[in-house]
């Protein structure tokens, strides 16, 4: 790509040019060649119209398992969570101390000092694709930009990119072209909505004088500046200008330099005025279907209509069966999203559970991952990714392309009610050998247990009281299509697991019927 002098962007973000100095439309010149062949419908910006679009298409049904990283120059300090570039402002939290003791005061090395030492040295798309494809994911993608304003492709509209500066190469393009090599989907996950300054001048109380940006406005600090490259970075410019240059504008340029099949949106994408959601929309999907491309547009809060979007539960999930696909996007640590000093990682099991947990409920799972700011994802998350990938490998048939079944499963452990904010009650849920999940596909249904199951197990699911259980003609185990014995009672499904050792993880049985 024409690399655009600083000027010159700033610039064109400043007044009423075209959205991008220098950068062709592709999409544009795409629609006008289909339109020569043959016509297309055009979705209008409106919810009405955007309404016709299919939320998820059977490939993203099929999928059930994405990959996305928190990676970006918030990886530098190390410190906190991904959140430590607002954080450090704050006088009251660690990070802010943290920064001090070890960087100096703030008005000498701010948010966007730690950008020339976010250095990448050892990023290897092709070796991350390979690693996400090993552990059963069917799309994947970065973070392609946090709330910190670094965007993390060769962008044309602003100088903090991962292109001109940091590690100096196209992230995500070079993700792009590992992970599509891989047969996998492409998603661009987009968390910038909170990046611009927005704030209450008249409210006291910082957190609540500063709730609705990512960075605050503390004067003598960085991002009260009023440098034209620094506001580029920090968010502070006029509301208008921002959400037509910025906000879509870097939507625009992803979709149109890099084609995803996935745009997910994190929180607060209601704090962008509804007419450009109805533009982004539109564009996106019109840019899909002049490609000949099924995409997907997923939401967090209620901010989309889900009548053409998929709905997102951050660390949490549905406690019953979706009327319509969903998704939950959960992390492989315990702590923050993006890598920090001693970082605590989940067991294989626990992620592989909430992974079919979710499925059994016409679900699907985003899994997050935390590279250092090197480029190396530490040896523990690989070792977790590999082992659920290794499960999956060989159970995947009662994961990939399957569906709800009448009910998602029996045992005694229940979730909680509520999105996000019982994300803490969430994480403490465990499941265990009494609790069964169940998928389908076609006439057969899967009953996966989670863990080593008993000599003998009950599957009530199967009871007369439920439905007519009478057409099972052969119950096996999935690894080894090796038949098991069982029969039908009045409380259900009796299956005599054979005395061969079982996965420790998960055991499924396939129950044939006519």
């Amino acid at each position: 790509m024409m690399r655009t002098p600083l000027k010159r962007i700033v610039a064109c973000l400043l007044c009423c040019t075209p959205l991008s100095c220098a950068t062709v439309d592709r999409s544009q010149q795409i629609s006008q060649q289909t339109s020569n062949k043959h016509a297309i419908k055009e979705y209008q910006e409106n919810w009405t119209d955007l309404a016709s679009h299919e939320a998820a298409p059977t490939w993203f049904q099929d999928a059930k398992l994405g990959i996305y990283l928190h990676w970006g120059v918030y990886s530098v300090p190390a410190f906190g969570t991904e959140w430590y570039p607002r954080n450090m402002h704050f006088k009251h939290r660690k990070e802010y101390k943290h920064h001090i003791e070890t960087y100096g005061e703030l008005n000498e090395f701010g948010y966007h000092d730690f950008v020339p030492l976010f250095k990448g040295e050892h990023f290897d798309p092709q070796a991350w694709a390979a690693l996400f494809k090993q552990a059963g994911a069917k799309f994947a993608g970065p973070v392609t930009e946090h709330h910190d304003g670094f965007s993390m492709w060769d962008s044309a509209l602003t100088p903090w990119n991962s292109m001109d500066r940091g590690p100096k190469v196209d992230v995500t393009g070079e993700l792009k072209k590992a992970i599509t090599a891989q047969g996998m989907k492409f998603i661009a996950t987009f968390h910038h909505s909170k990046n611009l300054q927005r704030y209450n001048k008249t409210d006291n109380q910082p957190n609540e004088r500063f709730s609705r940006t990512h960075y605050p406005y503390f004067e003598g600090t960085p991002p009260t500046s009023t440098d034209p490259e620094l506001a580029l970075l920090y968010g502070n410019m006029p509301e208008d200008v921002w959400n037509e240059k910025i906000w879509f504008g870097k939507l625009k340029e992803v979709i149109d330099n890099y084609q995803p099949d996935i745009v997910w949106f994190d929180s607060w994408l209601n704090q962008v005025p509804e007419h450009y959601r109805k533009k982004f929309s539109a564009y996106y999907l019109n840019h899909a279907q002049a490609l000949n491309k099924e995409v997907v547009i997923i939401r967090k809060q209620n901010d989309l209509p889900l009548s053409f979007s998929v709905d997102d539960l951050e660390k949490s999930r549905k406690n019953h069966i979706g009327n319509a696909p969903w998704m939950t996007d959960e992390t492989i640590s315990k702590g923050s999203w993006s890598y920090t000093e001693n970082l605590r990682v989940k067991k294989a099991q626990d992620v592989l559970h909430v992974l079919i947990d979710v499925v059994s409920k016409n679900g699907t799972m985003l899994l997050n991952v935390s590279p250092k700011a090197n480029g190396i994802i530490p040896q523990n998350q690989q070792d977790v990714l590999r082992k659920m990938g290794a499960w999956l490998d060989k159970y995947g048939e009662s994961i990939y392309g399957t569906r709800p079944w009448y009910t998602f499963g029996e045992g005694p452990t229940k979730e909680p009610e509520g999105h996000f904010k019982n994300h803490k009650a969430f994480a403490k849920v465990k499941y265990t050998n009494q609790d069964i999940r169940y998928t389908k596909k076609g006439q057969t249904i899967y009953a996966i247990v989670l863990g080593v199951p008993d000599k003998k197990i009950v599957l009530t699911a199967f009871s007369q009281e439920n439905l007519n259980p009478n057409n099972i003609t052969r119950v096996t185990r999935l690894d080894s299509n090796q038949s098991v014995s069982w029969k039908l009672t009045d409380k259900g499904l009796e299956i005599f697991t054979p005395d061969r050792q079982i996965d420790n993880m998960a055991t499924v049985f396939k129950i044939s019927r006519l």
